[in-house]
């Protein structure tokens, strides 16, 4: 993911528009596989909250041991996904407010299971608890991986809306950079003390849970699931909030159908977007357990990520002088982070194969209608 996310970094130097992958793809390889890109940021940011959405019905079993039966778990999925839509058709300021006060929460649940798991291994006097020995080839390794890629993924969403930030040619590769650090010092610390706390940490289904239970009973696992289901719904709330607005943007500027820049008369707000989006949401997390989707995801971002990797050399040749910021051997770290992506790709499965195979043909027609829009008023 370093480096990934430093042939990113320099890319994002070049640019101070909004637009983020989709961007860098349409300004390096043109329009065609900037709407692929397009469509696979889309596909990506559909499957991560629907994989989302299935880890709060799971951390909601530690009250409700049904949650995960069909019903329960349909009717779960349908509310929360079905009151953020109608929170954020109402109003954005609505919809950023839930959205605020959910992810202000996000970090909580992590630090208390560092925290509590720290000082069960202080009490045990720093040695880890038996865990039953493997030798995992490299199948293994290489589906590890991929959940590894979710995990550290996401950051292209804050690229997005670059325009709206005060300098974010200088900002975004030091913002990036620091995220990266962050992320592996607390996803560290959150293995170290899952592994070394639980005796057999890779069958559990709630580990932060099960970690707070080992320190001080069921409460702590009562207080950390809460937390996770508060941070899980935020991670949700997030993603209706903002993807709706990258569809509209697109649609805004002739790439994907107008229809998706209709904006409601009463609310001022992309509805159809909307109403796009959360649906597809709803039913990736019906269809899909959370590893699934997570998989889906993972391989999404792999696309655009070898895509944004590429545009690494292209565009240091269209704009020689155009980055403020410099990956040093960034040729070479672009066609490693290439072959990265290509490499981890292949583990996908055939249903997730056929979503990929479908999205890459509705780009294609997507382009078709455009280009052929675009060509008609030349013509005549």
């Amino acid at each position: 993911m370093g480096v990934i996310m430093g042939c990113f970094a320099e890319v994002a130097s070049r640019f101070q528009q909004a637009g983020g992958p989709y961007l860098y793809a349409r300004v390096a390889f043109g329009r065609l596989m900037g709407i692929q890109t397009a469509w696979m940021l889309f596909l990506g940011q559909v499957a991560a909250p629907a994989a989302n959405a299935n880890l709060f019905v799971i951390y909601l079993g530690e009250f409700w041991p049904q949650a995960r039966n069909p019903l329960p778990r349909a009717i779960i999925l349908t509310f929360l996904i079905g009151l953020l839509t109608v929170i954020n058709i109402r109003g954005v300021r609505a919809g950023a407010e839930v959205s605020n006060l959910f992810t202000a929460a996000k970090l909580v649940p992590l630090f208390g299971v560092i925290v509590l798991g720290m000082f069960v291994l202080y009490n045990q006097h720093w040695i880890n608890a038996t865990v039953s020995a493997t030798s995992p080839g490299a199948n293994q390794w290489m589906k590890a991986v991929l959940l590894l890629v979710f995990a550290y993924g996401g950051f292209e969403t804050a690229l997005a809306p670059m325009s709206e930030a005060k300098n974010p040619r200088r900002d975004a590769p030091f913002a990036l950079f620091v995220a990266l650090l962050l992320c592996t010092v607390i996803y560290a610390l959150i293995q170290w003390v899952v592994v070394g706390v639980l005796p057999n940490a890779a069958h559990s289904e709630r580990p932060l849970a099960d970690v707070a239970r080992m320190a001080i009973g069921p409460i702590g696992g009562a207080l950390v699931a809460v937390g996770a289901l508060i941070s899980f719904y935020g991670y949700l709330s997030a993603k209706i909030l903002a993807m709706p607005r990258v569809t509209f943007a697109l649609a805004e500027q002739g790439d994907f159908p107008e229809v998706f820049a209709a904006v409601h008369r009463r609310f001022h707000t992309p509805y159809v977007s909307i109403l796009v989006f959360a649906p597809l949401v709803w039913g990736f997390a019906l269809i899909g357990e959370f590893k699934w989707n997570v998989t889906l995801s993972a391989v999404a971002r792999l696309l655009y990520y070898g895509v944004g990797c590429a545009a690494l050399p292209v565009l240091r040749r269209k704009q020689p002088d155009g980055a403020l910021f410099r990956l040093p051997a960034g040729s070479l770290f672009a066609v490693v982070g290439v072959l990265i992506c290509a490499a981890l790709v292949t583990r996908v499965d055939f249903g997730q194969s056929l979503i990929l195979v479908a999205t890459v043909v509705l780009a294609l027609l997507n382009w078709a209608v455009v280009a052929r829009r675009n060509a008609g008023p030349q013509a005549g």
